[in-house]
C-alpha cells in the first residue's frame, strides 16, 4: 500500500492536512525530522503511517503511562498491532511483550524514556530491527521548555547504542526557537526537515476574565457548558481539592487529578473523566500532557500558569477534534504570587550549574511577565500567543475576549444559522412572532395557512423555549445581523451571508441568570443523535474503550445529520477507517434505518 492507501484504510481519511505529507515522505526517504505541529493537526498520523510502511518496529518515545495506553488502544480500535513498555507492567507482561515484539506482531511499540538505557530494553533493541525512532513532546529534553523531563537527555546515548541508527524523528506543539534549537542539539537530530505548520487553532476561542469572586464565575461557565466534557486547571493541589469539593456538593459532574493522590486514585479519576462518566475534571498541571480524549470542548484555568507555552499547551487540549471549543482564563493578582513562589523555590535538578539555575530563574520571570501581559493587556489574545511563538500575524482575530470585548460570550452560531434561514424561506415578509412560531413549530392557523408548517426550519428549535428564541432574534437585532421594517417584518442584512456559510462565527455576552445549552450541528436529527450516542456507549463499554474511540462526535453528528443507509454511503463520511466501518458499521446503519422507518410510520399515521 502507498501512504494514501494506508491514510484511507487505517485513519479513514482521503487527504493529508498541512505538513503531514511533507514529514511522511521525508521519513520514507530515511530523512531525520523535526516537526512542530499544533495541538489537532495530526502529529501522531506523521509518525504512524511511515511506521506501517517501513520494513521494521518504530519505536515511540512518550513522557507518560496514561498516554501510551491511550494511544496504543486508539490504534487497537483501528486494526493496528502495537504495545507499550513500562512501568505499570509486570516483568512478566514486558517479557511477553518483547517475545511477540521480536516475533514480529507489533509495528509500534511506545516506551518511557526511563527504559531506555537499561540492559534488558537495549539487548532487546539490538535483536530487532528499528526502523524509526520517533520522540514525541519532545520539548520535554529542553531545560528551557516548560515540561523538561531528565531522562529525555538519554535518547542520544540510546541512538548511539544501536547497532544501526534508525530514522530519528521529533514532534511537539508548542517549542519557542530557543526550544527547537535545544530538540535538534540534545537528539542529535541529522539535517532535519524542520516543519513548522503554525501555532494557530482557529476552532478555540480565547477569554480572560479578571472577576472579583472566581468561585461564581467558575459556577457561571460550568452552568453555561453543562452536559458537554472540559478541564479546569489549577495551580495547586490544594485549590484542586478545595474546589472538587465545592462542586461536588454543588452537584456537578466531577472528578479531580494531581500528584498528591496515589497512583490507583489517578488512575480511577482519570478513567471516569476519559470514558465520559464525569463532565469535568479538577486538575493541576500533573493532568493531561498527550491525553488524546478529542471531546474536550472548554478548558479552563482557575489560576494563570507561569508562561505561555504551559498555557497554549494546556488551553490547546479543548476542540482535538476539531469543533469549536473555549479556553478561559480567569486571572487575579494572587496568581502573581503564587507563579513567583514556584520560581524561587523550584525542583532540586542537579543536572544545572548554578549559573544555570540562576539563568534558567531570570528566563522564568521573563515568562511570566509575558503571560501577565496576556492576562491583563493583551489587545488580541490569539495574536498575542502566536506573535510569542515567532509567527507573525496581521490585524485582529476578532475570535478573543480581546478583540470582542465581552467579559464572558458564548457560541451563538448555530442559533443564529437556523434564525436568518428561517427569515431567509419567508422571503424577509414576516415578523419576530411569525419566526419564533416557525422555530419553534407552533402549529398556528396562520402557519397552516402559509403552508410555514413545510419549510425546512419548521421546528429548527423546537427543544428551545420560545423565550430563548426572543433573546436570540433580540441579540441579532441589537448588534444589526438582522433588522426590522416598518411593517414589523424581519430582514438579514449583507453580514449574514457568511455566517449562513459557515465563514463567520457570532458569538453572545451571557448574563449571570442566563443558561445557554451547546448547539449541535444544523439539520442534525437530535433524535437520532441521542440513539446513536447510546449506541456508541454501549459499544464502547462492551469493548472497554472510551466513546470516542468507537467513533468520534464529528462522525456520530454526521451520521446523525447525512442518515446514510448502506456501507458505501458510510464509508464516505471523513474519519471512519476501514478496520471500524467493518467492526461497528452493520450496527450504526441499523440503528440509522430503524429510526427513518419509525419516522415514516408516524408520518402515515397522523
Amino acid at each position: 500500500m502507498d501512504k494514501f492507501e494506508v491514510l484511507n484504510k487505517y485513519f479513514g481519511y482521503s487527504e493529508f492536512r498541512q505538513g503531514q505529507q511533507e514529514l511522511i515522505d521525508a521519513i520514507l526517504e530515511g530523512r531525520d525530522v523535526m516537526g512542530i505541529m499544533p495541538t489537532g493537526a495530526g502529529k501522531s498520523i506523521c509518525f504512524q503511517v511511515p511506521a506501517l510502511m517501513l520494513d521494521g518496529i518504530t519505536l515511540v518515545i512518550s513522557p507518560l503511562i496514561s498516554l501510551m495506553k491511550d494511544q496504543v488502544n486508539a490504534l487497537t480500535q483501528l486494526g493496528i498491532k502495537s504495545a507499550y513498555i513500562n512501568a505499570s507492567l509486570s516483568e512478566k507482561q514486558q517479557s511477553m511483550v518483547y517475545a511477540k515484539a521480536q516475533a514480529g506482531r507489533y509495528k509500534i511499540i511506545y516506551v518511557a524514556p526511563e527504559r531506555l538505557l537499561t540492559p534488558v530494553f537495549s539487548e532487546f533493541c539490538n535483536s530487532v530491527k528499528i526502523s524509526m525512532l520517533c520522540i514525541d513532546e519532545a520539548h520535554c529534553v529542553s531545560h528551557w521548555g516548560h515540561d523538561f523531563r531528565t531522562a529525555y537527555l538519554d535518547i542520544s546515548t540510546f541512538i548511539s547504542s544501536l547497532c544501526e541508527r534508525p530514522v530519528v524523528t521529533a514532534f511537539t506543539a508548542t517549542a519557542t526557537q530557543m526550544v527547537r534549537d535545544d530538540i535538534e542539539r540534545l537528539i542529535g537530530l541529522r539535517n532535519p526537515l524542520r516543519v513548522v505548520t503554525g501555532f494557530d487553532r482557529e476552532n478555540l476561542y480565547f477569554e480572560v476574565l479578571r472577576p472579583k469572586v472566581k468561585l461564581v464565575a467558575l459556577r457561571r461557565y460550568l452552568d453555561l457548558y453543562s452536559g458537554r466534557s472540559g478541564i479546569v486547571y489549577c495551580s495547586s493541589r490544594k485549590t484542586v481539592d478545595e474546589l472538587y469539593e465545592t462542586l461536588l456538593k454543588d452537584k456537578y459532574s466531577v472528578t479531580k487529578y494531581h500528584a498528591g493522590l496515589t497512583k490507583q486514585e489517578r488512575r480511577v479519576n482519570q478513567d471516569l473523566f476519559i470514558n465520559d462518566e464525569r463532565e469535568i475534571i479538577i486538575a493541576t498541571n500533573a493532568f493531561g500532557m498527550g491525553i488524546d480524549k478529542s471531546n474536550v470542548s472548554f478548558v479552563i484555568h482557575y489560576n494563570m500558569p507561569g508562561d505561555i507555552e504551559s498555557y497554549y499547551q494546556e488551553a490547546g487540549r479543548a476542540g482535538r477534534d476539531g469543533n469549536e471549543a473555549d479556553c478561559v482564563l480567569l486571572y487575579g493578582a494572587a496568581d502573581i504570587r503564587m507563579q513567583k513562589y514556584f520560581i524561587d523555590n523550584p525542583e532540586e535538578n542537579s543536572d544545572l550549574s548554578d549559573e544555570e539555575v540562576e539563568a534558567l530563574r531570570r528566563l522564568r520571570l521573563q515568562k511570566l511577565e509575558k503571560m501577565i501581559y496576556y492576562s491583563t493587556k493583551a489587545s488580541c489574545l490569539r495574536n498575542y500567543i502566536l506573535n510569542y511563538f515567532g509567527e507573525r500575524t496581521k490585524g485582529k482575530c476578532n475570535s478573543c475576549s480581546g478583540c470582542n470585548g465581552n467579559d464572558m460570550s458564548v457560541d451563538v452560531t448555530i442559533p443564529a444559522q437556523k434564525v436568518f434561514s428561517c427569515i431567509k424561506r419567508v422571503r424577509e415578509s414576516e415578523s419576530k412572532r411569525v419566526v419564533i412560531d416557525i422555530l419553534k413549530g407552533n402549529e398556528t392557523q396562520y402557519i397552516l395557512s402559509k403552508n410555514y408548517n413545510e419549510l425546512r426550519t419548521f421546528g429548527a428549535m423546537s427543544d428551545s423555549a420560545e423565550s430563548e428564541i426572543e433573546k436570540h432574534i433580540d441579540h441579532f437585532l441589537k448588534y444589526a445581523y438582522i433588522s426590522e421594517k416598518r411593517t414589523g417584518s424581519l430582514y438579514l442584512e449583507d453580514k449574514c451571508t457568511d455566517i449562513l456559510r459557515n465563514r463567520k462565527r457570532v458569538r453572545k455576552f451571557v448574563e449571570k441568570s442566563e443558561k445557554t445549552v451547546s448547539a449541535t450541528a444544523q439539520d442534525v436529527d437530535i433524535r437520532l443523535l441521542l440513539k446513536l450516542k447510546t449506541l456508541r456507549k454501549l459499544l464502547a463499554h462492551k469493548s472497554g474503550v472510551p466513546d470516542y474511540s468507537v467513533f468520534t462526535d464529528f462522525v456520530i453528528v454526521k451520521m446523525a445529520m447525512e442518515k446514510p443507509k448502506s456501507i458505501e454511503q458510510l464509508r464516505k463520511i471523513e474519519g471512519i477507517p476501514e478496520h471500524k466501518l467493518n467492526k461497528f458499521g452493520t450496527v450504526f446503519l441499523k440503528e440509522i434505518v430503524r429510526h427513518c422507518d419509525e419516522n415514516i410510520e408516524k408520518e402515515l399515521n397522523k
